[in-house]
Formats: C-alpha cells, sequence, structure tokens
C-alpha cells in the first residue's frame, strides 16, 4: 500500500481563521465563547457560542459564491482555499481525475433550511422558497462546490456520521490514496449550527452547557463541574497526497498519516457506551492499522465535550488502551475551540499534526477539579502547553448514532 501524508492545511473557526491564528490561540488557551449575536438568545436556556465573528465572507468568496451556498459550505471553500493554497499543487499539472475530495458535515445546509422555512411560513405560498433552497442544504454540497470551483474530477462525495463525520471523511481519502485510487484528496469537514433551531434542539437534549455567566470557562473537560459542550462553527481542511507524488513535486510535508478505524458503540442513539467498549476497539485497530503500539504514542486529542456521561467513558477508554505508557499525555481542545460538530475531527486533526511539527501539547483550559472517576495516571495537560517531543498523535471522535472515528497521525 501507498504511503499517505499531509501537504497542505487550512481552518475556518472562532478560534482562528488562519492556521497560525489557530495555533497560536490554542497554545495560549484564548476561548472565543461569547454571548450569542447572530439571533436574539434571551428565551435560550444558553446563551453563548464559540462563534465566528470576525470573518467577511466577501473578501473571500465571489458574489455568486455566497448567492449559491449555505454557511456551512462558505466556511468549507474558505478553509479549502487556505489548504490547497498551502500544500501548493497546481492541477493543470496533472490530470484532474487525480485529485479528490471527500468531506464531512454533521448537519449540512441547517440554517438555510431553517430560514427558508421561516420564510415560507409567514408567506404561505410556494415562491416565498429560494430557488438555491434544496442545493444549499443538501449535505454533499461542500464536497461538490469544492470540486467545481477548483476543477477536481476524482472522487468526490460527501460522510455523514455526526461528529466524527471530518475522521470519517480523512479516514476515507487516506484509504483511497493508499489503495491507488487518488494522488491528492481535499478532506475535512464543515458546520455552521448556531442557529435558534439548532441550539434550541441540542439544549432540548441538555447537551449544552448553560455557564451564561462565564462563557469563556463552560467548556471543562474532566472536570467535576462540567454541564455540557459549548457550541462552535468552522471547517478544517487537510489535503492528503500520495508520499512519493508529493515527494516528487517537492510538497512541504507536515506528517504522514499511520492508521485509522471506525467502529460503533451500537449502544444509544446519543450517549456514548458508559465502558468506552467501541472508541477502546477503535483505538487499537487504528493502532493495528498503523503498525504501531500503545507505548508508540505520545499525545491523545480527546474527543471529549464536556459532557458528563462522554467525558468519562472516553477517559475510561484511553486509560484501558494506554496502560501503562508514561510518555501518554492527553487533551481537550474543544476547551477552547467549542465543539465545531462535523467539523470536530478536521481541526483537531490540525492541532494533533501541529503537536507534532512544533512539539508542543496543547492545553486542556476551565478544568479545575478532575472527576474523581477519571482513571487515575491518566495525564491530562491542563491550563498551560506542555513542550515535548511528539512522534505519533491519535485524535478520537465520536458521534450520535455511536460512531467512533481514530486517526493517527505520525512524523515522517
Amino acid at each position: 500500500m501507498k504511503r499517505v501524508v499531509v501537504t497542505g492545511m487550512g481552518v475556518v473557526s472562532a478560534t482562528g481563521n488562519t492556521v497560525a491564528e489557530f495555533w497560536n490561540n490554542i497554545v495560549e488557551g484564548n476561548s472565543p465563547a461569547t454571548p450569542i449575536t447572530r439571533y436574539n438568545p434571551e428565551n435560550f436556556k444558553t446563551q453563548f457560542a464559540a462563534q465566528i465573528t470576525n470573518l467577511n465572507v466577501t473578501q473571500h468568496l465571489d458574489r455568486n459564491d455566497i448567492k449559491r451556498s449555505d454557511l456551512y459550505t462558505q466556511y468549507a471553500l474558505i478553509a479549502a482555499k487556505q489548504a490547497i493554497e498551502d500544500s501548493g499543487f497546481e492541477i493543470n499539472q496533472m490530470s484532474p481525475f487525480d485529485v479528490g475530495v471527500i468531506f464531512g458535515s454533521a448537519q449540512g445546509g441547517f440554517e438555510t433550511f431553517e430560514q427558508q422555512y421561516r420564510e415560507f411560513a409567514a408567506g404561505g405560498f410556494e415562491p416565498h422558497f429560494n430557488p438555491f433552497f434544496i442545493p444549499k442544504t443538501l449535505l454533499n454540497m461542500a464536497a461538490g462546490i469544492i470540486s467545481i470551483k477548483f476543477g477536481f474530477m476524482g472522487l468526490n462525495f460527501s460522510t455523514a456520521s455526526a461528529c466524527a463525520s471530518a475522521n470519517t471523511a480523512i479516514m476515507d481519502a487516506f484509504n483511497y490514496i493508499r489503495f491507488g485510487k487518488a494522488k491528492i484528496i481535499v478532506t475535512g469537514g464543515s458546520d455552521a449550527p448556531i442557529s435558534e433551531a439548532s441550539m434550541g434542539g441540542y439544549n432540548s437534549l441538555k447537551a449544552l452547557s448553560t455557564r451564561n455567566h462565564d462563557p469563556k470557562a463552560a467548556s471543562r473537560p474532566f472536570d467535576v463541574e462540567r454541564d455540557g459542550f459549548v457550541m462552535g462553527e468552522g471547517a478544517g481542511v487537510l489535503v492528503l497526497e500520495e508520499y512519493e507524488h508529493a515527494k516528487a513535486r517537492g510538497a512541504h510535508i507536515y506528517a504522514e498519516i499511520g492508521g485509522a478505524a471506525m467502529t460503533s458503540d451500537a449502544y444509544h442513539i446519543t450517549a456514548t457506551h458508559p465502558e468506552g467498549k467501541g472508541a477502546i476497539e477503535g483505538m487499537k485497530r487504528a493502532l493495528d492499522d498503523a503498525g504501531l503500539n500503545a507505548a508508540d504514542i505520545n499525545y491523545v486529542n480527546a474527543h471529549a465535550t464536556s459532557t458528563p456521561v462522554g467525558d468519562l467513558s472516553e477517559a475510561k477508554a484511553i486509560s484501558a488502551v494506554f496502560e501503562g505508557n508514561n510518555d501518554l499525555h492527553v487533551s481537550a481542545t474543544k476547551s477552547v475551540t467549542g465543539h465545531l460538530l462535523g467539523a470536530a475531527g478536521a481541526v483537531e486533526a490540525i492541532v494533533s499534526i501541529k503537536a507534532i511539527t512544533d512539539g508542543i501539547v496543547p492545553p486542556t483550559i476551565n478544568t479545575e477539579t478532575i472527576d474523581p472517576e477519571v482513571p487515575a495516571g491518566l495525564q491530562i495537560v491542563i491550563k498551560e502547553a506542555l513542550k515535548k517531543n511528539v512522534n505519533a498523535a491519535l485524535s478520537n471522535t465520536f458521534g450520535f448514532g455511536g460512531h467512533n472515528g481514530v486517526v493517527i497521525f505520525k512524523k515522517v
């Protein structure tokens, strides 16, 4: 099988709209969570989010791009442009059929659906639906428009596995390249879930933190007082490339994908398995796919969303898989970024790669008292970043429906 490497990265998020800005805020532990301004949140239990407020899409996209796409697709396009430029490959110097797009999203054009139906309900007749209503809401449209915009004519599809969607996309891209089906694949995930219906729905599930008096401290993974996650939004994009192809064109290589795996909890529609059975097997299979032992992993970027059940089950799973690995450190960077749903795996892939390239394990912020049920010996990096050599990093994502996606990155 062929080797697969990362040659480009791009990000759009409340934490930063470039990889450099994003990474700096991750390392410094600067939470972007603030009161919601996109709509009036006063009737909602949760009135804050990690909302993108400093991005003018008109500076990045033309009028037609904006007119025909939902916000989640706009985020994906902007991050994809960054990653493609970072990678430096020229589509006119290779067959366009050798470049594909595999992209994940949990909710797709949720905001468009909500807005369009509200307008229809107010007017009461069909012409109130925008002619772009259906294309804007489709879950596959970010992948489709990236392909159209940049002329990539290879394989093209979307993945939907809730909050594991981006890792699923990365995993699929990895497999297609290593089995010789593409030279380059643009992959990642995007979501724009900060809307009334979305936030109201997650409130009903009791998934969101309601710490309205202190938004920046609301996401507190593994903490005894955690009460739910902070909603985030944005996109993360990686350019994956066949190693020999990247080497031949002199590309800058950030890291190699070592292995990946996906399992299912087969337990509950929203809750993770309390003992982390699916997560344990997912991590073990990813290690096996990478040809690595548990002792070879230096860093785990935990899915840890700051929910009472999810954090504890993942902590048990990590402890079970990496028992005896005293060089392993864990951090939960959703404490800084918020939870970007289908984009979470992509932005956390960037975190994992930067941990390798920069020799820094980023901090878990806001965690004051670790839940006593978290297994003793789990080395969670709290409050301040840790400088250390990271040869291999494992990134977990878990989604509603019991989806477990695990990807391992390593030094080249």
